[in-house]
């Protein structure tokens, strides 16, 4: 006979501050103790939609008045939210993952530790590294990009600038944009590897592992439903940026040896110390 585990919980005992709580990307198991706990024990509990979150605090039993807060959310309200952060322990959630990563948070966050305010940010939850780990790509350095821009123009140019970038990247994508997206990164980065991972932790969840552009092709005919992470693997030695060309380049253009460093690890995403290094290297050779 299993043994079943049965838990007790109590709300935690918080003292005043935000508590950047993360919430499951699907499945209502993959919440942490310590989230439940907290969520039980905050005085107020900000969200970015009461019906999202509604749905998991009637799952766990969880007796919390939730009121709406995002981004858009005026400075008059932001300023209210700082000052009860004075004397009571305020909890922040999205509707799935992690508060701040694409989801709202930032402005209050970044406001709260201006005026000197406790900010606790609990792990959880997180839809980037879940696609990472899922993806099949190398994990040891990896650039998030976030969502791609709306209009063409600009998401052909963003899809370029990140083709510069020699390790993994992954990208967000909406239902409405997936296709447009992939044919664009396909067109910039050829046959890198890839994944796109829909709707994980949930009942349809997908990883569909190709080169981009065999993704492009596939997802150009395939109905696209769910919400989607693009994972990019690494391109091929043909393809890997050349950083010493790169540093010749902007030094020749009269760029002191600080900005040089700035614009080449922008544009490829190397370790700053090992970009500076080659950028000496060159200025003494001259």
């Amino acid at each position: 006979m299993v043994a079943r585990l049965s838990l007790s919980l109590d709300p935690a005992d918080l003292s005043p501050g935000l508590y950047l709580v993360p919430t499951p990307l699907g499945n209502l198991r993959d919440i942490t103790l310590r989230a439940l706990e907290t969520l039980m024990g905050c005085d107020v509990l900000l969200c970015e939609d009461t019906r999202m979150t509604a749905k998991l605090l009637r799952h766990y039993g969880i007796d919390a008045a939730a009121q709406r807060y995002d981004d858009h959310a005026s400075e008059g309200q932001r300023r209210m939210v700082l000052d009860r952060l004075e004397s009571e322990a305020v909890a922040l959630v999205s509707d799935a993952g992690t508060p701040l990563i694409n989801d709202p948070g930032f402005k209050l966050a970044r406001d709260a530790l201006a005026e000197g305010k406790a900010v606790h940010a609990l792990p959880g939850p997180s839809a980037p590294i879940l696609a990472l780990t899922l993806s099949g790509q190398p994990t040891d350095t990896f650039t998030y990009g976030g969502y791609l821009p709306n209009k063409a123009g600009a998401r052909a140019k963003a899809c370029a600038r990140l083709a510069q970038i020699s390790h993994t990247i992954i990208v967000f994508e909406s239902v409405h944009r997936v296709a447009a997206s992939l044919a664009d990164l396909a067109q910039a980065m050829g046959e890198r590897p890839a994944a796109l991972c829909r709707e994980m932790t949930k009942v349809y969840e997908e990883v569909d592992r190709a080169p981009l552009n065999d993704l492009a092709a596939r997802w150009a005919e395939r109905p696209a439903k769910g919400e989607f992470v693009i994972v990019i693997g690494p391109g091929g030695a043909e393809e890997s940026v050349d950083i010493d060309t790169l540093l010749a380049q902007a030094l020749a253009a009269g760029q002191s040896v600080k900005e040089a460093v700035q614009s080449v690890t922008a544009q490829t995403g190397a370790p700053r110390k090992a970009v500076y290094q080659a950028a000496l290297a060159q200025r003494d050779a001259c």
